[in-house]
C-alpha cells in the first residue's frame, strides 16, 4: 500500500549500471532547521559535488523553507525541496514523492539529523554495484557532543574526526573503529563484521530502477522499521546489501523521539513479518 505512483514489478535479471551514474541524495526532515543547517553544510563539503540534493519534508514550518532557500545561495548546492502539509507522521509518503521526483540513477538516502563525512558521496559512487544496495554506517552522538558541533566544525570535518570528538567528551568504545582513517582497515572491518547489511534510511544507496520495482516505502507504516521493510522488499527481488558501515559514514545528532509509539511499532513489525513471509 505504497503512496507513490510507481508501479510494482516482477523479478528480473540484473542489468548493468549506467555508464555515467547520476546520483540524488534524498534527506528526510521535519521541523529541525537547527539540525538541517549543519547537515546541509556537510553535504556542501563533499569531495564529490556532482549530485542532486532532494529534501523530503514531512510538513515543516516556514523556518525550514527559509533555511533551504538561504543555503542554496550560501552553498551552491542543487537543492530540490519536496514538501507536503503537516497531517501527522507521513514520512513514507513524502519519501515516495521525493524518489519519483529525484533525477538520479542512484538514490542515496539519509536524514536531516545526520551529518555526512566528506567522502560519503564519493564512497557510494565507488562501491555501487548493479543489482545491489549499499548499506552505510552511522554513529549516534551524545547530546553534549551534538550541541557543540558548529558550522565551522562541519566545514573543517571535525564532526567526524575521532580525536576531536574525544576532546569534546565522547567515549565511543569499539564504535571508534568506524572512524578509522585507513581505507584498507575499513574495508577489512566491513568484511569481518557480523552485522548484516540492512537498509537503513540514514545512509543507504539503491538504484532507482530497483526501488521502483519494490513499489517504494510502505505507506501503512509509521515510525520504526519503515526503511528495513523496504530492504526486505529489495531482498525479495534478489537485490542484496553490500556492507559499508566502516567506509560510508554519517554522524547522527542526538534528539528525543516523542513520536515513538509502541502500538505503531507492533503494527510495523507485523507488516515486516508479512513482507518476509509472503515475499511481497
Amino acid at each position: 500500500a505504497c503512496a507513490c505512483p510507481c508501479a510494482a514489478g516482477s523479478r528480473r535479471p540484473t542489468s548493468p549500471a549506467p555508464e555515467r551514474v547520476v546520483i540524488s541524495a534524498i534527506l528526510s526532515t521535519y521541523n529541525r532547521p537547527d539540525f538541517l543547517g549543519r547537515v546541509l553544510w556537510g553535504w556542501a563539503m563533499q569531495t564529490r559535488r556532482d549530485f542532486e540534493l532532494v529534501i523530503a519534508d514531512d510538513g515543516s514550518g516556514p523556518e525550514t523553507a527559509a533555511l533551504i532557500e538561504r543555503m542554496r545561495g550560501e552553498t551552491g548546492l542543487d537543492i530540490v525541496h519536496v514538501w507536503h502539509e503537516d497531517r501527522g507522521f507521513r514520512k513514507t509518503e513524502i519519501l515516495n514523492r521525493a524518489t519519483v521526483i529525484a533525477q538520479g540513477d542512484l538514490q542515496l538516502f539519509s536524514d536531516g539529523d545526520c551529518i555526512p563525512r566528506a567522502d560519503l558521496v564519493a564512497t557510494h559512487y565507488e562501491l555501487a554495484r548493479p543489482g545491489r544496495f549499499l548499506a552505510g554506517g552511522y554513529l549516534k552522538l551524545p547530546a553534549h557532543v551534538s550541541s557543540v558541533i558548529g558550522v565551522d566544525d562541519v566545514k573543517a570535518g571535525r564532526h567526524a574526526q575521532l580525536r576531536w570528538l574525544r576532546r569534546q567528551g565522547w567515549r565511543p568504545g569499539r564504535r571508534a573503529l568506524r572512524l578509522t582513517k585507513s581505507r584498507g582497515l575499513a574495508t577489512l572491518y566491513d568484511a569481518l563484521t557480523p552485522t548484516s547489511a540492512d537498509f537503513q534510511g540514514n545512509n543507504t544507496s539503491v538504484w532507482k530502477r530497483d526501488l521502483i520495482e519494490t513499489n517504494g516505502f510502505e505507506g501503512l507504516m509509521g515510525y520504526g522499521g519503515l526503511d528495513q521493510a523496504l530492504g526486505y522488499r529489495l531482498e525479495n527481488l534478489g537485490v542484496k546489501g553490500i556492507q559499508a558501515r566502516h567506509r560510508a559514514i554519517t554522524m547522527h545528532l542526538h534528539h528525543d523521539r516523542p513520536y515513538r509509539k509502541d502500538d505503531v511499532r507492533r503494527r510495523n513489525r507485523e507488516i515486516m513479518a508479512t513482507i518476509k513471509r509472503e515475499k511481497e
